[in-house]
Order: structure tokens, then C-alpha cells, then sequence
């Protein structure tokens, strides 16, 4: 698996551990604005789809004036309102280095919207990492496979020969329409049952776990 010429990343629950901040968050929003409080199983199981088609599925029948006022309260929740800590995981740096000195292309594709994006890779010191990156609200939410295209045109890249690495079945649902190869990992949202319905080449427990098979 070390001759994928583009790896590409999903954020949330594969390279940052902000599960937990993305739950308390949309729960507290969810009480702000007076809707029924989902459980937590209930918002993990969005996460990954953009924000408004994550709403809709999340509190069905929500009318554009509560999914406006979500948007806005979950927003200020997540950045200021919540103090949950959203740490890279153990070894994101180490791979995302050894990667690239490897001459990897690298890229991310998230169901966070752009100035989200932009917002944890300038915390976390890893925007250096990525040739490029697509964002929810700039083209279709997953597991539509736009993403993954947009990225495959701007590198230049034919689709055996990327991997898309995500913890969720959006994203190897993703990556299947897409005809890209995928790797699960089990210390986000889905577990390896879960991810193995989408025929991953390999489901990892470990972002260490994945080096090795990388590089």
C-alpha cells in the first residue's frame, strides 16, 4: 500500500478527536434552540455530512428558520461556547511528516465548511501538509463522490492510484462512488463492522497503525 501517490483525509475523527466537541456542541445548540436533544449515538452518526444535510437528518422536519438558527448556534458552540479539547491524534504529525518527505500528495476532504477547515489547520499547525483541500458548502455533501473528483482533477491524478482514509461510512461510501481505494479507521465514529460493509483494503485501530502501511 505504499504506492498510492495521493493520500487523501477526511478531518473529524480521522486525524483531529473532536468527536466528542462535535456531540456536546450540537447537543447544546440543539437545547438553545429549542429542539429535541439528540443522543449521542444520534449526532455521531451524522458526522461527516455537511452541516445543513446533517440537520435535516438529524432533526427531521426542522423548518429553514430553525436550520438557520442551528447553523448559527452550533457554530458559536463549537468554537466558543464548548471547551472540550480537540487534539490531533496520537502520530497525526509523524505520518503527515513521513508522508511527505515521501513525496506524497496529501489532501483533505471534510464535512467541516471552509472557514472551519481553515480554522483547525491553522491551530494545529498542519496547513503546510496539504496540496489541497475541499470543504462542505463547496460542492456536494458525502458520500457524493464530487470531492474526491475535484481533488483527482486539480493533481492530476488517476483514481487507483489514491487511497481516501476515513472513520465513517460516508466516507468509504465516498470513496467507493469515486472508484478510490479506502482505509478505515476504528477510533472515530464507525467501527470496523461498520466501515468493513464499504470493502475497505484495510480497516486500522491506530494512526501508527496506518504509517506502517503507508510509508
Amino acid at each position: 500500500m505504499q504506492d498510492y501517490k495521493l493520500v487523501i483525509f477526511d478531518w473529524d475523527g480521522t486525524l483531529m478527536d473532536s468527536v466528542d466537541r462535535i456531540v456536546s456542541s450540537m447537543q447544546s445548540a440543539a437545547k438553545t434552540v429549542g429542539l429535541s436533544i439528540p443522543s449521542n449515538d444520534e449526532v455521531k452518526q451524522i458526522i461527516g455530512l455537511s452541516l445543513t444535510v446533517a440537520l435535516q437528518a438529524l432533526f427531521v422536519g426542522i423548518t429553514d428558520e430553525q436550520v438557520d438558527a442551528m447553523l448559527g448556534q452550533y457554530k458559536y458552540e463549537y468554537i466558543e461556547g464548548d471547551a472540550t479539547p480537540t487534539p490531533l491524534f496520537d502520530n497525526a504529525v509523524n505520518l503527515l511528516t513521513e508522508l511527505k518527505q515521501k513525496n506524497k500528495l496529501l489532501a483533505v476532504a471534510t464535512g467541516k465548511g471552509r472557514e472551519g477547515l481553515n480554522r483547525v489547520l491553522k491551530v494545529s499547525n498542519t496547513n503546510d501538509f496539504f496540496h489541497t483541500t475541499r470543504c462542505a458548502g463547496e460542492m456536494p455533501s458525502k458520500p457524493d463522490p464530487t470531492m474526491l473528483n475535484s481533488i483527482l482533477a486539480e493533481l492530476a491524478i488517476a483514481p487507483h492510484e489514491a487511497v481516501m482514509i476515513g472513520d465513517t461510512s460516508h466516507d468509504l461510501k465516498m470513496a467507493q462512488a469515486a472508484g478510490v481505494d479506502s482505509i478505515g479507521v476504528t477510533f472515530g465514529v464507525h467501527d470496523s463492522d461498520t466501515l468493513d460493509k464499504y470493502q475497505p483494503k484495510k480497516i486500522v485501530n491506530s494512526l501508527a497503525e496506518l504509517q506502517a502501511l503507508l510509508v
